[in-house]
């Protein structure tokens, strides 16, 4: 089972903070600009709550190191504390919403190998901001339920149509 730690939730936060400057003052604050981060984002909060396979192993390896890059911030950095920051309930992908999954994940790939216009980077902080956030009991980690429900559904509609 995948842990956010204080550590891991600064981590997220802090690439929140510095995207939300970056599009502010860089880029003349065009909601069109965040639209890769986004939806990278919702991809990452997606595959940390995946529960099984490459995506899951993937996104559960980046949250491990997350979790010890932001502890050792906090802790050798500022001198502070970190503590278990998991949302107590989680919430589980349905047989559809996975297949939303690897869908996104066929997406960002493909926007990553041929959108030249979008930074890959966008891609990869959003993806690890969605990790960092998803599973923790804050207001970010509280939107992966909806996000979650929505997969579940839109794979529901999918599947059916099959």
């Amino acid at each position: 089972m995948n842990i956010v730690t204080l550590g891991g939730l600064t981590a997220g936060i802090g690439i929140l903070l510095l995207t939300g400057m970056r599009w502010w003052f860089r880029e003349g604050h065009k909601p069109a600009a965040l639209v890769p981060f986004l939806l990278a984002f919702g991809y990452g909060m997606l595959a940390i709550i995946s529960t099984g396979g490459l995506v899951s192993g993937i996104a559960g390896a980046t949250l491990w190191g997350a979790n010890g890059l932001g502890d050792l911030a906090l802790v050798y950095g500022v001198g502070g504390h970190s503590a278990n920051v998991t949302r107590a309930a989680q919430t589980a992908l349905s047989n559809g919403g996975y297949v939303v999954v690897l869908l996104l994940t066929l997406v960002i790939v493909g926007l990553a190998k041929w959108a030249k216009k979008v930074p890959i980077s966008k891609l990869a902080f959003g993806a690890l901001a969605g990790i960092c956030l998803g599973l923790s009991g804050t207001v970010a980690g509280v939107a992966a339920v909806p996000l979650a429900s929505a997969a579940n559904g839109v794979g529901l509609i999918f599947t059916a149509m099959l």
